[in-house]
């Protein structure tokens, strides 16, 4: 498969079978850095690290260029540019990548009406339904590629298969720019040499465990005895690696584009250990997930934390709440409440506060009393002044002189994550 950098590549002759064919994985080619060198290209060429210059941060997104480096996502700026002193750090415009991700979805639309959108830069497409209209599976992946190219300016890679899944990892592979076509007939020998870390819903820890066992491949999981499987990941997603792996994948497309969680995230400047800073934060990115939460007509069944420290281990605590909420107060409560279960004390580099399980906003019923009444006034006027004033202009009384966290952080960089 590609390893990210585009080494490995492997893509479809021009008149590739698509035989049994009908989704689309269309994904966006190192975006943020692509829309970088669209709005300044002098950068083309350069290797990019997407991110804050200043080191604490981490990579948002790195071209091709900065990848044959070994630089990649989520890595600490820092260390990126040990891989490669002479990166250009480009700050992220996220603004402006939502602009692009739109223009990119409205030629996917002009296509089919199936369009399931991951990301901002990949979705996947059902075109069974468009055939007569535009021609093969493959041939509408061709149009699309031209099209991005031709009308955006950036490049993109299609992966053209019988299911998600097979489509996903075909597009995978034929990164950068170009389509890899993979016939129903073609899956199962597709599939067998393909590394068990390329499944979708494996991650780290559980190919890990899979790879203990021996099973390193896509046909590993295929003839391993299933209580082997179990035994590594647990029987539910054994079960759906197994679907997996023969090839079967009965996901639809689905258009409704349900937001499944809101967050925000705060990766300090400097470590902090004031315990009492810490609760502080997470009651403000609350705030501010609630806000959000409020603005989209959501309330959220589950508040998760995620809390990394100095030496970048990261850990994650969830509660389901006991009725949903859009409520800061109520869900910034039950994060302190977990952030208080954590016992290792050592100093934090980035705290975050997310929404999980979300529902439409009054779908239940009230009881006799509301506990959150004079919370959810409080808040609604907060709301109000802010559609007035602006959100600079309103803030808890505990947020405003903070100190700085070593005691305190010294300018947090604040992160929203959708």
């Amino acid at each position: 498969m590609g390893h990210g950098d585009g080494s490995g590549r492997i893509v479809s002759a021009i008149d590739a079978d698509d035989t049994g064919t009908r989704i689309l994985h269309v994904d966006m080619d190192a975006f943020y850095a692509a829309v970088e060198v669209l709005d300044d290209p002098s950068l083309r060429g350069l290797p990019l690290i997407i991110g804050a210059p200043d080191g604490r941060s981490v990579v948002s997104s790195a071209s091709y260029e900065a990848r044959r480096y070994g630089v990649r996502a989520a890595m600490p700026v820092s260390q990126a540019l040990r891989l490669c002193p002479s990166a250009r750090i480009v700050p992220p415009h996220f603004h402006r990548y939502q602009e692009v991700s739109r223009q990119v979805m409205a030629i996917f639309e002009s296509f089919t009406p199936l369009v399931e959108p991951l990301s901002v830069d990949e979705a996947f497409l059902d075109v069974q339904g468009v055939r007569r209209l535009w021609g093969s599976p493959a041939r509408i992946a061709e149009l699309i590629r031209a099209r991005v190219l031709d009308e955006v300016g950036i490049t993109c890679s299609v992966g053209v298969a019988a299911t998600k899944h097979v489509a996903k990892m075909a597009s995978t592979i034929s990164k950068p720019d170009g389509m890899l076509v993979v016939a129903a007939k073609d899956t199962l020998d597709f599939l067998s040499s393909r590394p068990v870390r390329a499944m979708w819903g494996v991650g780290p820890k559980a190919a890990e465990a899979l790879e203990a066992r021996g099973i390193r491949t896509v046909r590993d999981v295929r003839d391993a005895p299933r209580e082997m499987i179990e035994r590594a990941v647990g029987p539910a997603l054994s079960a759906r690696l197994a679907q997996l792996a023969r090839g079967e994948d009965a996901r639809v497309v689905d258009t409704e584009r349900v937001e499944k969680s809101i967050g925000h995230e705060e990766t300090f400047d400097a470590d902090i250990l004031d315990r009492s800073f810490l609760r502080a934060e997470l009651l403000r990115l609350a705030d501010r997930v609630a806000a959000r939460l409020r603005r989209a007509e959501w309330e959220t069944s589950t508040v998760a934390i995620k809390i990394r420290f100095d030496d970048f281990r990261t850990l994650s605590r969830s509660q389901t709440l006991s009725e949903p909420t859009a409520v800061g107060q109520r869900i910034g409560e039950a994060a302190q409440s977990l952030f208080e279960q954590i016992d290792r004390r050592d100093p934090v580099r980035l705290v975050g506060v997310r929404a999980e399980n979300l529902r439409p906003a009054g779908g239940g019923a009230l009881g006799l009393w509301d506990d959150d009444e004079d919370w959810r006034r409080v808040e609604g006027a907060v709301d109000e002044a802010v559609a007035r004033f602006g959100a600079a202009t309103i803030s808890r009384a505990r947020h405003i002189g903070r100190g700085d966290g070593r005691g305190a952080a010294q300018h947090p960089k604040a992160h929203g994550l959708d």
